[in-house]
């Protein structure tokens, strides 16, 4: 866990440094939203962005953001920032307002319900709107294996069951993180046609004929029955493979 807003959003500027090099996917941005955007430097990241013109001009993008948290204590005032004091997990709003980015980061963990959060974020989403989340991990490995849990966290996750919540509410798993020894899992996920299924009656056998999970799962599924994390081999933004048989 981190120590402070501060310490966080270095933590994100990992994955926001690597979605700015992507200067198309960040000019189809009209909206956003931060999904427990603690004092808001994340939010202030996305309201600020720029594209250099072919004058070498900073052209501001003017991303029209929205950051919820029940809690919520902005740190900085941006005309294109709204902050909302609300549980994020139960959000209700306007049916006009879709965002075309869900960013969470550090905060997916403490919803009590994770698959019906999920079903919410995907209701207030464009359609092949972008997910990004990043996770706390069950275990954190080193030198020996370590398990945590904090106040109000009511989740830790691998990837398999974080796959399978999101596929489960029609988010294509498109690109995800997890390194030996590193305790954080991420993601980025579109959301399609596909609705929400029920958890209850939808097994691997289903999401593996669908083109929601990538095919190193489907892979996996059709050899045993069920999804091994070692079996998987997936790719993050930056092109690279990450095959998580180590963890």
């Amino acid at each position: 866990m981190f120590s402070s807003d501060q310490e966080s959003h270095n933590h994100s500027l990992e994955t926001l440094d690597l979605l700015a090099s992507y200067d198309t996917f960040m000019e189809s941005i009209d909206t956003m939203c931060d999904m427990g955007c603690g004092s808001g430097l994340d939010l202030e990241w996305w309201a600020t962005r720029t594209l250099l013109d072919d004058d070498g001009n900073n052209i501001p993008l003017n991303i029209k953001c929205t950051g919820i948290d029940i809690n919520s204590k902005p740190s900085t005032i941006q005309k294109n920032i709204s902050y909302k004091q609300l549980d994020f997990e139960y959000i209700d709003l306007p049916k006009k307002l879709h965002f075309d980015v869900i960013w969470s980061h550090n905060s997916f963990q403490y919803a009590l319900n994770p698959l019906l959060t999920l079903q919410k974020w995907n209701n207030i989403m464009t359609k092949g709107g972008m997910l990004a989340l990043t996770v706390p991990s069950t275990t954190e490995v080193s030198t020996r294996v370590d398990f945590r849990s904090y106040d109000y966290q009511y989740h830790n996750f691998t990837v398999p069951n974080l796959m399978y919540m999101l596929a489960i509410n029609g988010f294509e798993c498109a690109f995800m993180k997890k390194e030996v020894g590193d305790p954080w899992i991420s993601v980025i996920a579109y959301k399609t046609d596909i609705e929400p299924m029920d958890p209850r009656n939808t097994r691997w056998y289903h999401l593996a004929e669908t083109d929601l999970i990538p095919q190193s799962a489907k892979d996996s599924i059709n050899r045993f029955g069920y999804l091994r994390q070692q079996d998987l081999v997936i790719e993050w933004l930056n092109k690279s493979l990450h095959w998580l048989g180590e963890d």
